[in-house]
């Protein structure tokens, strides 16, 4: 009898070793694919803007993986840098290699470059804050801000912040301009919920506001991302005409009324976009 359960238990063991070693769905991992690297990504990737600290029992939850295998994940990913323990809690976040990676990436392509120094031309003359943003998934991710006297309001929008696509002018503008089916994959790709009470969430509504934002070619936000925030956004397309990102330029409701806001910065922001447009073209930048 004893004989049987030790040997159960190694048979227990032996299979949960073979289940960490052999990837989840065979089908999406190539045959060069390393389930180690994929793990460690999955351990990094389990920390978001709203689960910035976790404990060692939520990484392994969230990259599902057995609490072993995600404790040695994370001393080596410490070692090298990628993550820095919470001083004075079991808690983990995100290091500051993981950060020089970033920028490295959002510094790479020429876009970023090419608009920052356009992007000032609208602030403070157009707006209080004009940005940059791609889409990614479900998600507007910015490359750029350029931020005056929206400091009240305590929005954070540095480069490589995410907000949801479904909420923003700035998503709207890059949507709308993405085949139907597309469109519904990426406002499916998250939940949505009202961020204010403007905020619009049904499907059928978002895909009629997009069908209006491509009509007209710049999308519109009356505080549906935030309370107190106008905001204009304009799409970027390559020479192929396919949508590689957007510009907004944003103004604080206090500051004055959507209709002097849209008279106002409208048109300066059509012309930063068409000289990005123009410089995008011959710069050879695509989707």
């Amino acid at each position: 009898m004893a004989g049987h359960s030790g040997m159960a238990k190694v048979e227990k063991k032996a299979a949960e070793r073979a289940a960490e070693t052999t990837p989840k769905n065979p089908k999406n991992n190539p045959k060069n694919y390393v389930a180690s690297v994929g793990k460690a990504f999955a351990v990094l990737k389990s920390f978001t803007s709203e689960a910035f600290e976790l404990t060692l029992s939520e990484v392994a939850a969230r990259a599902d993986l057995d609490r072993g295998t995600a404790f040695r994940l994370i001393k080596t990913l410490i070692e090298l840098g990628y993550l820095q323990t919470v001083p004075q809690s079991r808690r983990f976040r995100l290091g500051v290699a993981c950060l020089d990676l970033g920028y490295t990436v959002l510094s790479h392509g020429s876009l970023r470059t090419i608009v920052e120094p356009l992007l000032r031309d609208l602030v403070p003359a157009a707006g209080d804050a004009a940005s940059l943003g791609i889409l990614d998934g479900g998600d507007v991710i910015y490359l750029a801000r350029i931020g005056a006297g929206l400091d009240r309001h305590k929005m954070d929008r540095r480069p490589g912040t995410r907000i949801p696509a479904y909420s923003a002018a700035l998503g709207h503008a890059m949507l709308a301009n993405l085949p139907r089916e597309e469109q519904i994959r990426r406002l499916d790709a998250r939940p949505r919920v009202k961020l204010s009470e403007r905020t619009l969430t049904d499907l059928d509504a978002l895909l009629d506001r997009l069908d209006l934002v491509k009509r007209k070619g710049h999308a519109v936000s009356d505080g549906e991302n935030a309370y107190g925030l106008r905001t204009l956004a304009t799409p970027i397309f390559d020479a192929q005409g396919f949508v590689i990102a957007g510009l907004s330029v944003t103004v604080d409701a206090m500051r004055m009324d959507m209709p002097t806001f849209r008279h106002q910065a409208l048109p300066r922001l059509m012309q930063v976009t068409s000289q990005v447009q123009d410089l995008a073209v011959k710069s050879g930048l695509s989707g």
